[in-house]
């Protein structure tokens, strides 16, 4: 039966966003990420009424913003192709870069406590989102338990990579932190099905130094560091892991070094999707 929020108009799209007619529609069930995104593990019935609520398709251009510091929560965005960063502006204007997003994640979920988004999301290449708007969502949450488990294991995913990446800026160094980002995003690839030892960093060398809190010619040394000691291979913007048993040593030194458990496992839960 229709409700409320299901005769409410459709959340409007990016300005500069490329919507092709053939591409409104979204289909939850042949989304070759599903299984990384809301739809994880649900059938028949239940995704096809999650297909009711992810009802549009949107293509965003490289560089567009898909939403901005201080606009009204509505929806949810999953992304289905391409990646993503989020920006908060410091007092004095600098950028800082909070989150990495690829293919599977949810972006958005900064508005749902308080209502407007405190967070502005750009497209880092040509991508693709599927709107969910969240008043249905949250509907629909209600009537499905597996969808509502879903829902807050993505943003436990969130809380637990801000935590984990909290205590890299605080507590470990230059090189940890890079070999902890390299690593998590390797893991993040695997679990979407792709490849978890090749893969394109879209973020240049100073949104890296951004999001992992270094200067941009500490993270330019650092890689070529790592590669000259055989744990990467780095061409342009394509990292190989050559050796991430190495990397997982680099980072595991610092955790042998501390008695504090907490931190340790903020540590372990960085490597982790």
């Amino acid at each position: 039966m229709p409700t409320l929020a299901s005769r409410e108009p459709a959340p409007a799209a990016p300005r500069s966003a490329i919507i092709p007619l053939r591409d409104l529609k979204a289909h939850c069930t042949s989304c070759n990420v599903r299984e990384s995104c809301l739809p994880a593990g649900l059938q028949g019935d239940t995704i096809e009424q999650l297909d009711q609520v992810a009802r549009s398709r949107v293509r965003v251009r490289k560089r567009d913003t898909l939403f901005r510091p201080g606009q009204p929560f509505s929806s949810l965005y999953a992304v289905r192709l391409g990646t993503f960063k989020t920006v908060v502006l410091a007092e004095d204007g600098r950028e800082q870069i909070t989150g990495y997003h690829i293919a599977g994640d949810v972006v958005g979920l900064d508005g749902i406590g308080d209502g407007p988004h405190s967070s502005q999301a750009i497209a880092l290449e040509d991508s693709e989102v599927c709107f969910l708007h969240f008043r249905q969502l949250s509907e629909l949450t209600q009537r499905v338990p597996q969808l509502q488990h879903n829902l807050l294991r993505l943003i436990g995913r969130e809380i637990t990579r801000a935590q984990a990446m909290m205590f890299s800026l605080g507590s470990t160094r230059a090189e940890e932190r890079l070999a902890l980002f390299l690593l998590n995003l390797a893991q993040r690839y695997q679990a979407r099905g792709y490849s978890s030892s090749e893969f394109l960093l879209r973020m240049t060398r100073e949104e890296t130094a951004s999001y992992l809190g270094l200067k941009l010619e500490t993270v330019s040394r650092l890689f070529s560091r790592l590669q000259e000691e055989g744990f990467i291979q780095v061409q342009g913007r394509m990292v190989k892991l050559l050796d991430p048993h190495a990397l997982k040593q680099l980072v595991g030194q610092r955790s042998c070094r501390t008695s504090d458990d907490a931190s340790a496992a903020a540590v372990s839960s960085s490597v982790k999707v």
